[in-house]
């Protein structure tokens, strides 16, 4: 058996790989290039260009662009109503915004556990959270998997209760053949470096729903309006006139990170495609090593995976997670956690959280990992993560054969 690098042995390869990376070319540099030396840099054409584009790929009604994808989750609770008094719904494996944006309205967070096996919110323990008080549901496609859309829109509709699609992994993803973000009441994206497609930072949130749309346009702008039909207070002046009819926040995104997403949807099909193959790589090379445990997929879900992670079966592992962890990172593989539960954080705990809440989650969290997965890694990149896999798992084993490879 090979000897692990973090032991004195050789590494799998020389440079390091991480687990996410950026795809930006020459194509999206001159659409960039081409706003910076126009008479627009922000608010400008290619906010409604982008929108526009968005709107015909995932096939709702109404996109609305913003800053970033924690943005989206806040505005998509501004229009959905959520106040103080108010009870929102969410899983506790994901990043704190799916949870913070009903902090932000003055709700309060409850947290659903998860399915064991496929990583998202259980549409049963949703069921069993609501109470008099719940206004929505926030649901994670966790790793670009699209949760259970027909039991959560069924529970949703018994309820009336809102149910808001947090999709920041999932763009490219189809439920039922049906992209994400013509399914839920609101869908919100993310075009974090990391995430399929990028605008540096950027968000979107999809609707059908009109009113819905005309609240997020609102939220996103000061709560100001130009629209004479939905002004409330004096006279229309002139065209310089305009008035704050709610209280908004400044959530605008630049038209050069508006030209750059745009740019990147036109490669996202290739994106797609390479993510796919990489997951099918890592897929065929774990499935029959007993240490790791892979995500499971519910069939309605064509997954363009954001995250490929790996959950170790550490009752089969001499080593911890860490051990593991930084295992891997000798090997010059990067690896990630993704994510510590919500509501173990601090601040979470000031506010009467406590652990156990969601024992599903916690479990699952004690052995995942993410490992490298983007549309720029070789073949090379993809034997090479495998290989390094293989041989720390190989190394730590509990059972595994001396000789085995």
């Amino acid at each position: 058996m090979e000897r692990l690098a973090i032991e004195g042995g050789y590494p799998v390869r020389s440079g390091k790989i991480y687990y996410g990376r950026h795809w930006v070319d020459e194509d999206d540099i001159k659409a960039v290039s081409a706003v910076l030396r126009s008479d627009f840099i922000t608010c400008g054409p290619k906010v409604d260009e982008m929108e526009r584009t968005l709107e015909a790929y995932t096939g709702a009604k109404y996109v609305v662009a913003v800053s970033n994808g924690t943005a989206a989750l806040h505005c998509a609770c501004i229009a959905a109503g959520i106040g103080p008094g108010d009870e929102v719904i969410t899983t506790p494996l994901t990043f704190a915004a799916s949870a913070n944006c009903a902090l932000y309205c003055g709700a309060k967070p409850v947290f659903a556990d998860i399915d064991p096996q496929t990583y998202n919110i259980d549409p049963e323990s949703i069921r069993a959270h609501i109470t008099d008080r719940t206004k929505a549901v926030v649901a994670v496609d966790f790793t670009g998997q699209a949760v259970d859309h027909e039991a959560i829109s069924r529970i949703c509709k018994e309820h009336g209760l809102v149910f808001i699609e947090d999709a920041a992994h999932a763009i490219g993803t189809k439920y039922a053949g049906k992209q994400v973000g013509s399914l839920a009441d609101m869908t919100c994206f993310s075009f974090h470096p990391v995430k399929t497609i990028t605008g540096g930072e950027g968000g979107a949130i999809a609707t059908n729903n009109e009113e819905y749309e005309r609240k997020l346009m609102l939220a996103r702008s000061h709560g100001i309006t130009h629209d004479e039909d939905a002004m409330v207070g004096a006279p229309h002046e002139g065209p310089w006139y305009y008035e704050q009819i709610s209280l908004g926040y400044n959530y605008r995104i630049t038209d050069f990170q508006a030209a750059l997403i745009i740019s990147q949807m036109q490669k996202l099909d290739r994106f797609v495609a390479r993510r796919k193959e990489i997951v099918k790589a890592y897929d065929e090379a774990f499935q029959n090593v007993p240490e790791i445990i892979l995500q499971k997929e519910i069939p309605d879900s064509d997954t363009c995976r954001h995250l490929y992670i790996i959950r170790l079966d550490l009752s089969k592992l001499s080593c911890t997670r860490r051990q593991f962890f930084d295992a891997m990172s000798a090997e010059n593989v990067q690896c990630q956690i993704h994510y510590v539960p919500v509501y173990w954080f601090p601040y979470y705990e000031q506010l009467g959280y406590e652990k156990g809440l969601c024992p599903n989650a916690e479990e699952v969290y004690q052995g995942i990992m993410s490992i490298p997965l983007y549309p720029k890694m070789t073949d090379q990149d993809v034997e090479d993560v495998i290989h390094a896999v293989k041989k720390v798992a190989g190394n730590y084993s509990l059972t595994a054969s001396p000789h085995r490879t």
